[in-house]
């Protein structure tokens, strides 16, 4: 199995100024190529750092990925340490990139600056990718065996996302070229309801009597629920799909509607609407859109759903969402009586086939004993008549909103498979 580490440099990094994003896509376009990434580190701006954590890096794997430090200012060290790891004697001009520098900095209107021209200048002992998004050359470093005790290749590209995902097409040809890569089979589900520690009880025999070469790894979100991975490494493709699909199976007869297949629960409720010619609204308090934006992130999502109103205010819920003002003087916006008119308002306004609806108190404050911080009601709301459901779960603001929008989604699942099933 070629194995590579994907190494990010900068002290922006490293102090949290930027988010790394690079070594997140770097390490998904390899994993679909077949190759497995064993690590991501991030190297400072020190020029002896770069070259003795890179050095350990291709110690330990076929190919190491570096991003960072490419730039034309005088804090990007990359290029010099690399030609020193590399045993260059010297730098050359690419032509090919020079061109680049020329054609990028012409179009901007700008000047043609020493620095700039700099950038096509590069290590004697590299290769050169043209990096045809920036003015920073994609350089790619071979290693005989005698170096690091095994033959290894170094793809140095630059830090700026857009221009980093843009060179990776390049990136796997060259792999593909170089290596015989083996195939690499993911796949998830999720699961929503059942606490991890639970969920691993409930599964244990399930996953120990997994063949050796199957890997599960479990991967909490509130948003989501647990989601389970199953993962086979150097396989067959189309072995390892139908051994994987086969042992979800055996696992959704022992979770049942606990378990649902798609990246999200949006996803999952989508494809249903979708494949019934079914659609879908919401009203939201509590949640404050987030339903309606999980929805919207979805891409198709117009096919199903048809709106929201977010009914923050209690004259909203009347003066929109027709929410009797009496139910709210007797019972509060947090009852079970507002969230089934609400549910029931925004259908007949959007006249959907589903509708869910939120109402609830996120905290930090608001709460009383009788109805306390992290208490939310749950419409839901279809032609076969109205629920609702009362949840009260303890977290911070922000966890409780995220908590309540992903439990209205999970009941509205199981509400739409419930129907269809009668259907």
């Amino acid at each position: 199995m070629v194995q590579a580490s994907i190494c990010t440099i900068g002290d922006e990094i490293l102090i949290g100024q930027i988010v790394d994003t690079n070594s997140s896509g770097i390490s998904k376009a390899l994993n679909a190529a077949g190759v497995q990434v064993t690590r991501m580190i991030s190297i400072g701006d020190d020029h002896d750092a770069i070259i003795s954590r890179l050095g350990d890096e291709l110690k330990a794997n076929d190919i190491v990925i570096v991003t960072g430090g490419l730039g034309p200012t005088k804090d990007d060290i990359t290029k010099q340490a690399l030609a020193e790891l590399s045993g260059a004697q010297g730098f050359r001009t690419d032509e090919r990139q020079l061109e680049i520098v020329h054609r990028i900095l012409s179009s901007r209107g700008l000047d043609v600056l020493d620095i700039n021209l700099a950038q096509a200048s590069v290590p004697q002992t590299c290769e050169v990718i043209p990096n045809k998004l920036g003015t920073a050359p994609i350089m790619v470093f071979r290693f005989p065996e005698k170096k690091f005790g095994h033959k290894t290749t170094l793809y140095s590209l630059p830090g700026v996302p857009f221009e980093a995902m843009g060179a990776l097409e390049d990136i796997l040809e060259d792999i593909r070229s170089h290596y015989e890569l083996a195939a690499i089979h993911h796949k998830t589900v999720c699961t929503f309801g059942i606490a991890e520690s639970a969920l691993s009880k409930m599964i244990e025999d399930w996953e120990n009597a997994l063949p050796s070469d199957m890997h599960l790894a479990y991967l909490p979100n509130p948003l989501l629920g647990v989601r389970l991975r199953l993962s086979i490494y150097g396989c067959e493709k189309e072995d390892a799909v139908r051994r994987i699909d086969y042992q979800f199976s055996k696992l959704k007869e022992i979770l049942k509607e606990s378990i649902y297949e798609g990246d999200s629960l949006t996803a999952c409720i989508g494809d249903m609407l979708r494949k019934s010619c079914k659609t879908v609204s919401c009203a939201e308090s509590c949640t404050g859109g987030l339903i309606a934006s999980l929805f919207t992130s979805e891409a198709g999502a117009s096919e199903y759903f048809l709106g929201s109103v977010t009914s923050y205010a209690n004259s909203v819920k009347t003066g929109v969402l027709g929410v009797p003002a009496e139910i709210i003087a007797e019972h509060g916006a947090v009852s079970e009586e507002c969230v089934k008119k609400m549910a029931e308002g925004v259908r007949r306004i959007t006249g959907s086939d589903y509708a869910v609806a939120t109402s609830g108190i996120a905290g930090p404050s608001g709460g009383s004993a009788d109805k306390p911080v992290g208490l939310v009601w749950i419409g839901i709301s279809s032609a076969l008549g109205t629920t609702a459901f009362r949840l009260c779960l303890k977290g911070d603001r922000r966890r409780n909103i995220e908590r309540f929008a992903s439990n209205a989604l999970n009941l509205l699942r199981i509400r739409i498979m419930s129907e269809l099933t009668i259907h």
